[in-house]
């Protein structure tokens, strides 16, 4: 392809992305009717936990995947196990069963036939997701945020570049890596934004995955937005956390959320169960 010729493709391809969102149609292939069940469910503000277990036990995977937050380390403080829907629903409470739902259907995005050409960008991704959702939460429970949004909203962060990767194999720039990781690095927050609106989450998760980007980013009170931009940094260096102080250098959520280098090492070494264990919940 030509420059011009690229360029054209990824305008139109970028077009089209925008009028689906648009118009709502953002429903991403083989993603569960039960995903969405819960969704409209926890949309009531007066709906029982004996609702919700309902509707999250029509779907054993999902079932699997709440009680096994509910019994996981890091929300189960008491140490004692649950066996009961209702239970387990009550003890996480609802903004980490809709996590679960979100964790379940992207895991059956990942098996969906009509993306096996994607499945290894989609693994690395879903990998990246679950990074950075449990060292939201581990912030978010250090620094006054609530850490079952920010765990939600780490959750959520990358699905734009999952809808951008599931509609860019028709494109002929599909096969020009550098093309598509420009327009996966410019396009994929706000395309996320997008997307968590029209599936109703609340507006403020929706704004901090349109806005962790923004490390200038000003605003009075800390939030989640800061939480999911300072561990979407801190899972960009897991392993090698000494090269962390430089590159925080200059980004404000840190110093709204009181975090220095020496408090951010702590949590990404010394929280490794509790990061590993979150991991695993959320189905790594």
């Amino acid at each position: 392809m030509t420059a011009g010729s690229e360029h054209a493709s990824a305008f139109a391809f970028v077009s089209e992305l925008a009028a689906e969102v648009s118009t709502g149609k953002v429903e991403l292939p083989s993603f569960p009717d039960v995903a969405v069940r819960v969704r409209k469910v926890l949309a009531d503000e007066h709906v029982s936990n004996e609702q919700i277990a309902r509707v999250v036990g029509s779907e054993a995977g999902l079932a699997a995947r709440v009680f096994t937050l509910a019994n996981s380390a890091a929300l189960n403080r008491s140490g004692r196990s649950v066996a009961d829907l209702k239970t387990a629903v009550n003890r996480i409470g609802h903004n980490n069963v809709r996590t679960a739902a979100v964790s379940f259907a992207i895991a059956q995005l990942r098996k969906a036939s009509e993306l096996k050409h994607i499945s290894k960008e989609l693994e690395a991704l879903w990998q990246e997701a679950t990074t950075v959702a449990a060292l939201a939460y581990a912030v978010a429970s250090r620094t006054s945020v609530n850490a079952d949004e920010a765990m939600l909203a780490g959750l959520l962060h990358n699905v734009g570049k999952i809808y951008i990767l599931a509609r860019a194999h028709k494109h002929p720039f599909f096969k020009e890596p550098e093309t598509l990781q420009q327009l996966l690095r410019d396009w994929h927050a706000n395309i996320g934004k997008a997307i968590v609106e029209n599936w109703g989450f609340p507006e403020h998760i929706a704004e901090a995955i349109g806005e962790h980007e923004n490390i200038e980013r000003i605003n009075d009170e800390r939030d989640v937005t800061d939480v999911l931009t300072v561990a979407v940094m801190m899972a960009g260096f897991f392993g090698h956390e000494t090269d962390l102080e430089l590159n925080m250098q200059g980004v404000k959520s840190f110093w709204r959320l009181g975090l220095d280098n020496q408090k951010c090492v702590h949590v990404m070494r010394d929280c490794a169960d509790e990061i590993s264990a979150l991991r695993t919940a959320l189905g790594d």
